[in-house]
């Protein structure tokens, strides 16, 4: 069993990705339910911000470093985080495990067009995988309930939804167990990349945390103030808490004398 570990007041599961796939599986098989979190640099400052953020990731089964630079702090303040585990591989790897295993998937989010696009790639490449359905994620919060229940309705074991903070974190936690699925995953962005609107980091720069310059590389005008200035709230918060836990030295002269 692993033990939750704090860093900045945020209990994250210390998993692998292996080890997170096994126990979506593990819920399926069981009829028990996961509701799953990610945190990255950006998330963990806003979670600061944003009061209703950090409660919606604070109530999820799950909570994991989808972000290099979260594991890399957690190195610096001694918190143990095995490996990131990103939401678009974790999205992958559930992908293919639903398709061998027979279990039916809903994707939830995007503009009705990247969602054609990627649902027609996914039939490509997960020939055998059931979509017992899908829409896009553009609604109002008064249309959450009527979701969830479609949801519920289509007999989907695992729910994905490709939707931007917070919207997805406050759907997981107003609505996520009434959708019926056993796995309900977060993923953000992955859509458009499945679709092919957007390129993912070559794997050199995923490796070095670079994966949020290749973004800003694309969408400079959208994501660059954004995240400049929460990548360096997060330098910031990181230094801070070192300092916080770094006992004081004592004074010179201050040590005890024996004479």
């Amino acid at each position: 069993m692993n033990h939750r570990q704090s860093l900045f007041g945020v209990a994250l599961d210390p998993l692998t990705m292996d080890e997170t796939v096994r126990r979506c599986l593990d819920a399926v098989q069981r009829g028990e339910q996961i509701e799953i979190g990610m945190v990255n640099a950006a998330k963990l400052v806003n979670m600061r911000r944003d009061p209703r953020l950090a409660a919606a990731v604070a109530g999820c089964d799950l909570v994991l470093a989808d972000g290099q630079a979260v594991v890399w702090a957690g190195r610096v303040l001694g918190v143990r985080l095995p490996e990131r585990v990103a939401g678009i591989d974790l999205f992958m790897r559930l992908l293919a495990a639903a398709e061998t295993a027979g279990v039916p998937v809903y994707l939830l989010g995007a503009r009705q067009d990247v969602l054609d696009l990627m649902l027609g790639r996914i039939s490509e490449r997960f020939p055998a995988l059931r979509v017992a359905g899908s829409r896009n994620g553009y609604f109002e919060d008064s249309e959450q309930g009527e979701i969830a229940d479609a949801v519920a309705s289509s007999g989907a074991r695992m729910l994905f939804l490709g939707m931007t903070s917070p919207k997805k974190e406050i759907f997981t936690a107003g609505y996520g167990k009434r959708t019926g699925a056993h796995v309900v995953h977060g993923v953000g962005g992955s859509f458009d990349i499945l679709a092919g609107i957007t390129k993912r980091a070559p794997l050199l720069w995923q490796r070095m945390g670079l994966e949020w310059f290749y973004r800003t590389l694309q969408e400079p005008r959208r994501l660059g103030k954004r995240y400049l200035t929460t990548n360096a709230a997060f330098l910031l918060m990181t230094v801070r808490e070192l300092i916080h836990r770094t006992p004081s030295t004592p004074p010179s002269g201050s040590a005890n004398r024996s004479h």
